[in-house]
């Protein structure tokens, strides 16, 4: 087999699999982050994303109810990633936790910036990975298609 052959194989191979392992994995961290949070004690992120929950509503959740709301979030997230089923709607929930990933930047900047970037703001920084996932994971479901150079009209 040519190199010209196993590099048209390989791109047709990517374009069918790629977004699919793309969004089951997104869903397998979503899930194992979410399933952290239900555990006091164990998320790293803990003490931040309750802090965060409690201000976006405005102090309506608090301690391990918000905790709990968080991780029954990023469980059904992850869930509908893993599997496929109901999608759109696992989409649009992630799409309204990603603003809830980034509001400590607004929230506790000067906390999460003392200076250099604590662990915690490098932590959230990687959501910036996640929302892109997301975006390429979104398109998909709304019908883009990925395609090989050769299969594009010019």
């Amino acid at each position: 087999m040519n190199t010209a052959t196993m590099i048209t194989k390989l791109s047709g191979w990517l374009a069918r699999h790629s977004i699919d392992v793309l969004r089951v994995s997104l869903g397998l961290v979503f899930v194992a982050f979410g399933t952290l949070k239900f555990f006091p004690g164990v998320s790293p992120a803990e003490a931040l994303s309750v802090a965060t929950l409690e201000k976006l509503s405005l102090g309506l959740l608090s301690g391990y109810a918000a905790q709990a709301v968080i991780a029954a979030m990023e469980v059904f997230i992850g869930l509908t990633l893993v599997t496929g089923k109901l999608l759109k709607t696992g989409l649009v929930v992630m799409t309204g936790a990603l603003a809830g990933f980034f509001a400590p930047y607004v929230f506790f900047f000067t906390n999460l910036f003392p200076g250099a970037p604590t662990l915690e703001a490098q932590y959230i920084f990687k959501d910036i990975v996640l929302a892109a996932a997301a975006m390429v994971i979104g398109a998909r479901a709304l019908g883009a298609r990925l395609v090989p150079a050769r299969d594009r009209v010019a």
